[in-house]
């Protein structure tokens, strides 16, 4: 139905008392660094969760989610993570994170529904990671990578971006900081 991907690291050492603002790039750069190092992991973070087209919309997300908190669980781990990539923002791109994390519906959960599903799921929004996902590349790169030409300077709406990306073609190149909202989850005993 799906598959998910995560990273163990360790959380809550000196240097590491609050989530990363660098996110999913920030978590992956912890996990790296632990194991070079040896150190025993304690947190979980998500990094992927990806459904077949055929169980989306169905609760198959949660069922994933689950399936990874309780791996967080089996594998001795007090705490799980998940710097969330809002489904909907990329309808909204010019909208501050921070704003469109902070929409709720009338059952006062989150309006975005894959934020939803993890607070559904007993997750608390703890902050947004301002540069999640840092993808920097040249001109032609990016053409390369989205079929758009690039022609002018300046802020660029790419499909499916959450925020536009940065062009400078004196410089040759383009430059996408996507923002994502860190959710903690609770492992269960």
């Amino acid at each position: 139905m799906g598959r998910a991907f995560a990273v163990p690291f360790t959380f809550g050492i000196v240097g590491r008392e609050k989530l990363p603002d660098a996110g999913w790039d920030g978590v992956v750069r912890w996990a790296h660094a632990d194991r070079a190092l040896g150190r025993v992991p304690n947190a979980l973070s998500a990094l992927e969760i990806t459904l077949l087209p055929s169980h989306r919309g169905r609760g198959a997300s949660r069922m994933v989610l689950d399936a990874m908190r309780q791996r967080a669980a089996e594998l001795g781990l007090s705490h799980m993570f998940a710097p969330v990539r809002p489904t909907l923002k990329h309808l909204e791109p010019f909208v501050p994170m921070q704003e469109y994390a902070a929409r709720t519906g009338g059952d006062g959960l989150p309006a975005d529904p894959w934020l939803r599903v993890h607070v559904r799921a007993g997750g608390q929004i703890v902050k947004v990671a301002p540069t999640s996902m840092v993808v920097p590349g040249t001109i032609t790169d990016w053409q390369r990578w989205t079929g758009l030409q690039f022609t002018a300077t300046g802020t660029v709406v790419v499909p499916n971006a959450l925020v536009p990306v940065h062009v400078s073609l004196e410089q040759n190149h383009v430059v996408y900081i996507e923002p994502n909202v860190w959710v903690r989850h609770v492992v269960p005993v």
